[in-house]
């Protein structure tokens, strides 16, 4: 493979720390009083859900989020730093990449009606099936100073 300024593998380092950056800002941007203290994320969610046109969205939703507004909340804001530090430090990266990608598609099936949000959704999805496929670990993370996922 012939690249530019940089190797293949670096530039999908690159992309891997685009990603966890991407995931960072997700996180940075959230108003967690509003999350944590008054349910203002859930119930934004809560309210999509329940006009959804797909009864599996709604019935999970009633299912899984309802009964836990709180735990799911704190879920979904530390699960977007979670993911923003492991592949911006290149940590436990394939891990990373795979929860990224389903939180990404359960986004993706909320908000099947929101076209702001699914070209970023559809994006992040994209790039992390790259990096996962492309082993985006390999060049400049912990996982390759730790030989971890060889």
């Amino acid at each position: 493979m012939q690249t530019i300024w940089l190797s293949g593998a670096e530039w999908l380092a690159v992309l891997r720390i685009g990603l966890g950056l991407w995931w960072l800002e997700s996180w940075r941007h959230k108003d967690k009083k509003g999350w944590f203290e008054r349910g203002t994320g859930i119930a934004w969610a809560a309210d999509v859900a329940g006009k959804h046109r797909w009864g599996v969205v709604r019935t999970g939703f009633r299912r899984v989020v309802e009964p836990r507004p709180k735990l799911i909340a704190y879920v979904v804001v530390y699960a977007e730093l979670a993911l923003g530090l492991g592949l911006v430090t290149g940590f436990l990266t394939p891990i990373a990449l795979v929860a990224g990608l389903l939180l990404n598609l359960l986004y993706l099936g909320l908000m099947i009606h929101d076209w702001a949000e699914q070209g970023q959704n559809a994006m992040m999805a994209l790039i992390s099936l790259v990096a996962l496929f492309a082993m985006a670990w390999q060049t400049w993370s912990l996982d390759a100073a730790f030989g971890l996922f060889p």
